[in-house]
């Protein structure tokens, strides 16, 4: 099963939460309009017991009337929907509306003066209909005060019917809003994820074998992944490199040696010490060309992608501790200064091959002090620090004009002193291969002091 695209699920996303979000508030909208029309019912039935009671007169029985020309005309019209009773405090019906023939509707009459009552009646049909009562006191001509009980009713039809129309036009409205804002919504993600879609085609471009690398122009949000992307296709691309051209290097350096040997094979009888001598010479060269080339293949160039950093502190201490006891009768001491949060952004082995090979230099040729210093390098805009180290010692040093050549593969200025003359140039391909660099110059312990420099990215 294919799985659903970003765009997809963050579409069914925000469609959940707009139906959600649209479904709450228009049940609150309902809820405030429905309250709101109440209201209006109310005061409009208030405003109908106020123009009985202006519009009252009095009888001579001591009941009131209202005057046929003051009165609202539907009270004259049945099934207008509009009802109206005068009921005197004694339970004495002083008036009835017209309109309230057979709606079997009974208002309420037991209220003492100045009290009003609101809530629902149903007629004998079961429409229900909205009523409002209130009792006043009326004082008569002669002095006699008499309580009646006004009461208006109005039909909830009218209002039922105002009330499905805004409903309807509020479903219209916020269906209409929700169809434009998910509209608006796919457009904006499309525009806002043909970045991620450009990664993909690049991709594939790579894996066709269209392009090397992915393009640049990348939002801040990506270019993280594009830059590391990159690296990553690089490292691989430089990877393969050294390794074709490991095998063309040893297939061209075994050339001479295999010739010399062959050759002396084909020595006459009787000078074997000396054809020992020279075929050794040829093997030990032929293992120094196997050993140099084998690490400089197997340098991974500090790309440092899916491993963590390495904390140049504890890959310093180990090596300065094992050194420590390699030479042991020569009584050396090593100063060891790492900078807090002092990283290598790499492969362990490369900081170790690179380091190791300095600081074993370093304990060869010192009288008795070696010292290593590790800071960081760092940019305003740099996404990761780069790495300084110094490794001194207070031995004879190397002159200026052998500095240059020290780097190369296999020189080396004492004979003397065990080794193969391969370090310093793998030390110098490793730091290449990373983007720093090598450089040799004079310590203030009066010996050598080399440098190696890791740029930041």
């Amino acid at each position: 099963m294919q799985p659903h695209s970003l765009s997809t699920r963050l579409l069914a996303s925000v469609s959940v939460l707009l139906v959600l979000f649209f479904g709450i508030t228009i049940v609150a909208l309902d809820l405030v309009f429905r309250d709101l029309a109440e209201r209006s019912v109310r005061d409009r039935l208030e405003i109908q017991v106020l123009a009985l009671i202006s519009a009252s007169e009095e009888e001579a029985n001591e009941g009131l009337q209202p005057a046929a020309q003051l009165a609202e005309m539907r009270f004259n019209n049945p099934g207008s929907g509009l009802y109206g009773e005068i009921v005197r405090s004694d339970g004495y019906v002083s008036w009835r509306s017209a309109s309230l023939a057979g709606t079997g509707l009974t208002f309420s009459r037991k209220l003492q003066p100045g009290e009003r009552r609101f809530g629902e009646l149903r007629r004998t049909d079961g429409t229900v209909v909205l009523a409002l009562s209130r009792a006043i006191e009326w004082e008569f001509s002669k002095n006699k005060t008499r309580s009646f009980v006004y009461s208006v009713a109005e039909s909830r039809e009218p209002y039922y019917a105002q009330l499905n129309r805004f409903r309807v036009q509020l479903f219209g409205w916020f269906s209409v809003l929700m169809l434009v804002l998910l509209g608006a919504l796919a457009i904006l993600l499309r525009r806002l994820l043909a970045p991620l879609r450009r990664v993909e085609r690049e991709i594939g471009a790579v894996e066709v074998g269209e392009i090397t690398e992915l393009g640049g122009s990348y939002p801040r949000e990506l270019l993280g992944i594009t830059t590391n992307l990159n690296a990553l296709l690089r490292s691989e691309r430089d990877r393969l490199q050294r390794y074709r051209n490991t095998l063309g290097n040893l297939a061209h350096s075994f050339k001479t040696p295999l010739a010399v040997m062959r050759n002396l094979l084909n020595t006459p009888p009787g000078k074997d010490l000396a054809v020992a001598r020279q075929l050794d010479e040829q093997v030990g060269r032929m293992d120094d060309i196997v050993k140099y080339q084998l690490k400089r293949a197997a340098a991974s160039g500090g790309t440092g992608l899916g491993s963590a950093p390495v904390d140049v502190r504890d890959a310093l201490e180990a090596l300065r501790g094992a050194l420590l006891k390699v030479y042991m009768d020569r009584r050396i001491t090593c100063d060891l200064s790492v900078a807090d949060g002092c990283v290598y952004f790499g492969d362990r082995e490369d900081l170790t091959e690179m380091a190791g090979n300095l600081i074993d230099n370093a304990f060869k040729w010192a009288r008795s002090r070696v010292r290593v210093t590790a800071n960081r390098l760092s940019t305003p805009t740099s996404r990761r620090d780069g790495l300084q180290i110094i490794i001194e010692d207070d031995g004879p040093g190397i002159p200026p004009a052998e500095r240059s050549r020290v780097l190369d593969r296999g020189a080396r200025l004492d004979e003397r002193i065990s080794g193969q003359g391969i370090g310093l140039s793998v030390v110098r391909e490793v730091a290449k291969l990373s983007g720093g660099s090598i450089s040799i110059g004079e310590s203030v312990l009066g010996g050598a002091s080399v440098e190696i420099r890791l740029p930041p990215a």
